[in-house]
């Protein structure tokens, strides 16, 4: 064994002479222990904010997005989408054309995002299961186009999942200047009905600005025939999407821009990232703090061996194996501190997944979930004790050796 680390191991586990020692040391391990446990709880709550997140846009995102990187629309006959079609593993093709517009209703206004989509739609997606009402989801019917609302922006316009009156839905008109006499003829205008249901995907980008209705009412009422904003590709059972993605890609070139779900709602998950690395970092700040005990700790174990290091001098040690001594027993309080740490850490995590001992809210409903959401994630633990590690080594590397050198001279 090790000369140096079979000293500290003997020292960090035999009884000492003052009982301070043992408690400082005690201490040591609990900060570090705390510190490590509040670390992987907190990144634990943020990942299963993410992944809650992310559970409610990818019912309603497609598994690929594809627009162009310039301008805002496509022309349906272009070359590059009509071999796109005939990518292999595509099971549902849907075209989709977004654009702003005004609703009226009930004598209230809304600004909201138009989407038209395909009668395939829904089989793109699992919209169907974020409907409410007694209808049904359909786009179009005869001379009758419907318009699915979402159930924030329904609120807001007084409507309920049906309503007789249709609302009406105006768009500025290309190249036109509006006529202060007139403002509405440099409108194309056009109604919607109701299907008898609206949507909620439980986020309000969606919920309380956008309508889904069929491509054809959207194209005509913004003027673009033979035009759409973005095509939405859902993937055969068992088909890596990464390798589709890519494959992609290559086929369409540098003119189109290629998005999983991820990447679809790229802001959203920036900001929750950021978030969770402020939080990392400022519970690494905690955790540095909470290593000065065990400086602490081994400056009171230097001066109570003493004696010792005379001895160990003595016997041939030489001055690299005291301080090494001394610095093992340091690295050794942070191990445990952070296995133990990690160990809680993780059934504390699991106690909330299983039981939600904390909630969000007095009372349930009030929120989407009732209690915090915890994912844990295999890497987030190894960075946590790799970090736990690190600080506590880096923290009490120049005070052991300072302390020690001062020591033996």
């Amino acid at each position: 064994m090790n000369f140096p680390f079979y000293i500290a191991r003997r020292y960090l586990f035999s009884k000492k002479s003052h009982n301070a020692i043992n408690i400082i040391s005690a201490i040591s391990v609990c900060g570090v222990a705390i510190a490590t446990m509040a670390l992987v709880c907190t990144m634990s709550v943020f990942n299963g904010f993410q992944d809650l997140v992310a559970s409610f846009f990818t019912t309603i995102d497609p598994e690929l997005k594809v627009s162009p990187v310039t301008g805002k629309t496509i022309d349906t006959k272009h070359p590059l989408l009509l071999d796109l079609k005939e990518y292999p593993d595509i099971s549902v093709y849907t075209e989709t054309l977004e654009e702003n517009a005004l609703v009226v209703a009930n004598g209230r206004q809304a600004m909201i995002t138009i989407k038209g989509v395909d009668d395939n739609f829904a089989e793109a997606t699992d919209l169907t299961q974020l409907l409410y009402g007694e209808g049904t989801f359909i786009l179009h019917a005869d001379v009758l186009e419907f318009g699915v609302l979402g159930i924030q922006l329904a609120a807001q316009l007084g409507l309920n999942a049906s309503f007789d009156t249709p609302i009406q839905v105006y768009a500025p008109q290309k190249g036109e200047h509006i006529n202060p006499i007139n403002p509405l003829s440099g409108f194309n205008q056009d109604e919607l009905y109701s299907p008898g249901v609206v949507f909620a995907v439980k986020q309000a980008k969606y919920d309380a600005n956008y309508i889904i209705t069929s491509i054809g009412f959207a194209q005509r009422l913004f003027g673009k025939k033979g035009e759409v904003s973005s095509i939405e590709l859902k993937f055969k059972k068992g088909t890596d999407l990464q390798k589709a993605k890519k494959d992609i890609k290559e086929l369409l070139g540098n003119d189109f821009e290629v998005k999983d779900r991820y990447e679809q709602q790229e802001d959203v998950f920036r900001i929750m990232e950021v978030e969770k690395l402020i939080a990392y970092l400022f519970l690494t700040f905690i955790l540095l703090v909470a290593c000065f005990n065990i400086i602490g700790s081994i400056s009171m174990l230097i001066i109570e061996k003493r004696n010792d290091v005379r001895t160990l001098r003595n016997l041939g040690a030489t001055d690299t194996q005291i301080v090494q001594i001394f610095l093992f027993e340091g690295r050794m309080i942070s191990t445990f501190g952070a296995i133990i740490g990690v160990a809680i850490g993780l059934i504390l995590c699991y106690l909330q997944q299983v039981f939600g001992f904390i909630s969000l809210g007095e009372s349930s409903g009030n929120f989407v979930i009732d209690a915090y959401p915890v994912s844990v994630h295999l890497w987030d633990v190894v960075l946590v004790f790799f970090t736990v590690m690190i600080v506590g080594y880096i923290a009490m590397w120049y005070p052991v050796r300072s302390l020690s050198k001062k020591l033996l001279d």
